[in-house]
């Protein structure tokens, strides 16, 4: 009988959540490029901030502060990027973890892929719609 998954309650809950996460999408042959090209060597400063950004949204610890809509509208990606990513990152939950929590996860990620998806899909079809920072500028 194998043991059940735990839920994500800790900040080491959510960098086993990141991490695990970012090592598949490093060796992903749609994300990795581009994760590669935009991150380089900084993969610790970017996971630094990833655990402040999951460790904010999951267990309220409120130690990011960034806007991470604008760092995305300049990346060459588009709707399969963000179906990847999300794949990726809901395989990497229900992998490690399963609870009220961990459903949260998953479900935040589904909305900033949707909406980031959205948005960008916006600004690339009316760019006067947006400015650079991704806000309207009507």
């Amino acid at each position: 009988m194998t043991s059940a998954l735990p839920d994500i309650r800790t900040d080491i809950d959510i960098r086993r959540l990141v991490d695990g996460f970012y090592q598949r999408v490093r060796a992903d042959e749609l994300l990795g490029p581009v994760f590669g090209a935009v991150v380089g060597d900084q993969w610790p400063r970017h996971l630094a901030t990833m655990y402040d950004f999951w460790s904010g949204l999951l267990l309220g610890t409120g130690r990011y502060r960034g806007r991470p809509f604008p760092k995305h509208l300049a990346l060459p990606i588009d709707g399969r990027h963000f179906r990847r990513w999300l794949t990726l990152f809901v395989e990497t939950t229900e992998v490690c973890f399963r609870g009220a929590v961990a459903d949260e996860a998953i479900y935040r990620a589904g909305t900033i892929a949707a909406v980031f998806e959205h948005r960008i899909s916006q600004a690339r079809n009316r760019p006067g719609d947006f400015d650079v920072n991704g806000h309207h500028s009507i």
